[in-house]
């Protein structure tokens, strides 16, 4: 399973969609251009061409023509003070100024989550100053600090001069394991992160040491499938933690009981499978995985009392043949944490595996999300870029990749949370 798709939603889920999932959104597969644009690009999706001409229409000259006087010291001072202009000069340079603040505010969460603080208001409500102090270790300075900044974040409310209380914006925090276990991963992204120029001047075998890199260390080496429990434990327990929302929004968007057996390739420790077992009580399993992740996915089946309903097999899906007997495989963050040529040979390696007429399921964030595009274009390319290795894909790249690797047709399914689940299904 993929380390890199690990982003959850930071607000309450909606209410769930029936038992009967939501129609997949069917879209045309991509035209000749599309397709061209789509598959070779290493972040973009777009192929450069070396006699290329710049020709901008007439709303880009315009674009252009405003970017240059809103970059002049003169054009903003009188935007601040002209009255039509005035509220959206203010708006934007607050927005400005919350992309560069940004490190600031996820470090106001960071010591948030590490201390405690949402768990205690959720606990015993709203609390003065130095209550609190004193419940998580910090002196009253320290802590009316962070309080006014989580305040000011909305994540807890400021009741009375001196009380304090939970935000709604921080209540999804406080019993999500998952949303916690990422907040404390980012700590090393951050370090990972603190020279991006550094790293946006490494490529390949070049890339340095990081921790993500370390952390998630099955890409580097040979034989991924010699790691021992101590090797795949904790990324397999990350992976598991954020999983169950993702894998809540895949089984609402796509009916599984019209299938006899899946197959969840880089399944991890089973939690996919487990839940999709649970909800489909006729449907069994197969879970493909490194020998030592199969160990860990042993014993949380039998917990949770579906082993006799699982066969394990344990290898390198880059190397290892597919297992076969599923008429439905699934890929959940798996492709983005790879390069394309890892993905399509992955992909073609999967099609010979099915039967004609299997499904492939491919779920993780995707690069364009409408209304999102920093997740995929911004988080996941930094963070990959950290790991060294794959990039977040739009929807449009992954099922020409698929075309390619001999899939008949693909669709995409609508999901609540597009941000982090987007989902194509794939005919075999």
């Amino acid at each position: 399973m993929s380390g890199a798709g690990v982003l959850m939603r930071l607000a309450p889920p909606p209410a769930r969609v029936p038992p009967n999932p939501s129609p997949a959104v069917i879209i045309p597969e991509p035209s000749a251009r599309e397709a061209a644009m789509a598959v070779s690009p290493p972040l973009d999706g777009r192929a450069a061409s070396a006699d290329e001409v710049w020709a901008p229409t007439i709303v880009e000259r315009l674009r252009d023509w405003l970017a240059d006087r809103i970059a002049t010291p003169g054009f903003q001072q009188w935007a601040a003070r002209f009255p039509l202009t005035a509220p959206l000069a203010r708006r934007r340079s607050r927005a400005l100024f919350d992309v560069f603040a940004g490190f600031v505010y996820t470090q106001t969460v960071q010591a948030a989550v590490r201390l405690g603080l949402f768990e205690l208001l959720a606990a015993e409500g709203p609390m003065q100053t130095a209550a609190i102090a004193a419940r998580i270790g910090l002196p009253v300075e320290g802590a009316e600090r962070l309080l006014k900044a989580a305040a000011s974040l909305q994540l807890i409310e400021r009741r009375r001069p001196t009380w304090w209380a939970l935000g709604q914006r921080a209540a999804p925090l406080v019993n999500n394991v998952g949303l916690r276990a990422l907040v404390h991963h980012h700590a090393m992204v951050y370090r990972d992160l603190a020279d991006p120029v550094a790293l946006l001047r490494k490529t390949g075998s070049d890339h340095p040491p990081t921790e993500v890199r370390s952390f998630f260390p099955y890409g580097d080496v040979d034989r991924p499938q010699a790691f021992d429990g101590e090797t795949v434990t904790p990324y397999s327990q990350l992976m598991s933690d954020t999983l169950p929302p993702l894998a809540a929004d895949i089984l609402d968007a796509y009916d599984l009981s019209r299938h006899e057996r899946l197959l969840d390739v880089g399944g991890g420790n089973g939690t996919f499978l487990s839940l999709a077992l649970e909800r489909h009580p006729r449907l069994g399993g197969l879970l493909f995985d490194l020998p030592a992740v199969t160990e860990l996915a042993d014993a949380n089946l039998r917990a949770r009392g579906l082993r006799e309903r699982v066969a394990l097999h344990g290898g390198n899906f880059h190397a290892d043949p597919i297992p076969t007997g599923a008429d439905v495989i699934s890929l959940v963050r798996v492709c983005l944490d790879h390069d394309d040529a890892s993905v399509l040979r992955l992909l073609t390696r999967i099609h010979r595996a099915l039967p004609k007429g299997g499904t492939l399921l491919i779920a993780e964030a995707m690069a364009g999300a409408k209304g999102a595009e920093p997740v995929g274009d911004a988080y996941f390319q930094f963070y990959l870029l950290a790991m060294g290795r794959g990039r977040a894909r739009q929807p449009a790249e992954l099922r020409e990749m698929l075309r390619k690797a001999g899939f008949r047709r693909s669709r995409v399914h609508r999901t609540p949370y597009p941000v982090q689940t987007g989902l194509i299904s794939a005919e075999a």
